[in-house]
């Protein structure tokens, strides 16, 4: 299970300007912004885009400056995969360390949408137990139950990050996890498709 919510594209029209800087094409540029202040791609730029887009990461370095930020929900089982993508990516965290006591252990606070349901019923036993241990520490505040609670964590345990990245990094993504047995990254996939011009400048082919 995966959410991706609060999205936002940023930096789409200096990133065009900056694909024009090569050919000095400035005056070709016709994109503009809609009377909902969206930046739309004008044919001209679109055409440009598309073409860099193709000829490969060498060209297209534009990509690079169109910035994407949303705060992902997920495992983290996924987050151990999500991690491998470290060039151009910058997450904030909630913290496990410093707020698993926080609040009360909940079936919802993991990932149980796949389990078979004698499965979701040993998984319903941890939560119980974790949260045994976690009213444990808040009277005692002993280190041993804190332990007690971070080893005994399964990893479908949903965190949110804040996360940002760029359309480059979405391309790598989008083709390197679409076919993946993980059906959070068949979500975030689909996810990537939904943001402006994907087809066109993340998930087209070189």
């Amino acid at each position: 299970m995966i959410q991706l919510e609060r999205t936002s594209v940023m930096n789409l029209e200096n990133a065009m300007r900056g694909a024009r800087n090569p050919m000095n094409s400035w005056a070709r540029s016709d994109s503009y912004y809609n009377e909902d202040g969206d930046y739309v791609l004008g044919a001209n730029d679109l055409d440009l885009a598309g073409r860099l887009r193709r000829a490969g990461s060498d060209h297209r370095k534009f990509l690079r400056q169109v910035f994407v930020s949303v705060d992902i929900t997920a495992p983290l089982y996924w987050w151990k995969e999500y991690d491998t993508y470290k060039v151009a990516t910058v997450a904030n965290s909630t913290s496990t360390m410093h707020k698993i006591s926080a609040k009360p252990f909940v079936l919802d606070d993991f990932s149980h949408d796949h389990m078979t349901p004698s499965t979701e019923a040993f998984l319903q036993s941890v939560v119980e137990e974790l949260e045994r241990i976690r009213l444990r520490y808040l009277e005692t505040k002993d280190k041993a139950d804190w332990y007690d609670l971070i080893q005994l964590l399964p990893s479908s345990y949903q965190q949110m990050r804040t996360c940002t990245m760029n359309y480059e990094t979405l391309v790598n993504i989008y083709f390197a996890r679409r076919h993946h047995k993980l059906d959070e990254w068949h979500t975030f996939c689909d996810w990537i498709l939904s943001l402006p011009y994907a087809h066109e400048l993340i998930a087209c082919e070189d």
